[in-house]
């Protein structure tokens, strides 16, 4: 078995509306709530935070099943959404939408190339993390192009 070990340090000073310095990895940024949950708005939140970690998991994963598979990328582009529900003052992740546009080689196989983006959303480490929590949706175009 082999585990990977990440870190985080945040320097906080003051109450629900400071602004704090994250560090992790080769991020380095200010947080704070967003705006738009009456904070300052500086800097990224872990709403933001969160959506970036599902959408990069769910992209990279499936790049990576898709050079596994030889089908050639033409164009791969995700476009993420997440909803955050309040009730009663109580925030509730609710749910993620990947909006995927993939333009593979006419050559490829396009129901395999669309299997696997159907699965890079369920086998990927955040969505399995946040299953049962958290709906995750992807929407898919798929299309094929002549290479010449």
């Amino acid at each position: 078995m082999v585990k990977h070990i990440f870190t985080s340090q945040i320097n906080w000073q003051g109450g629900r509306n400071a602004v704090g310095n994250l560090e992790t990895g080769a991020l380095q940024e200010e947080i704070s709530i967003p705006s738009v949950m009456d904070g300052p708005g500086l800097g990224t939140n872990p709403d933001e935070m969160l959506l970036g970690a599902a959408s990069t998991c769910y992209t990279i994963t499936l790049a990576a099943l898709l050079e596994r598979n030889a089908i050639t990328v033409l164009d791969f582009k995700v476009e993420s959404e997440a909803t955050v529900n309040v009730e009663k003052g109580v925030f509730t992740y609710e749910k993620i939408i990947h909006n995927l546009y993939l333009k593979i080689d006419e050559h490829a196989d396009y129901d395999k190339a669309y299997r696997l983006a159907q699965y890079a959303e369920s086998s990927c480490m955040i969505s399995r993390a946040l299953q049962g929590n958290v709906q995750i949706k992807a929407n898919i175009q798929l299309e094929k192009e002549k290479v010449e």
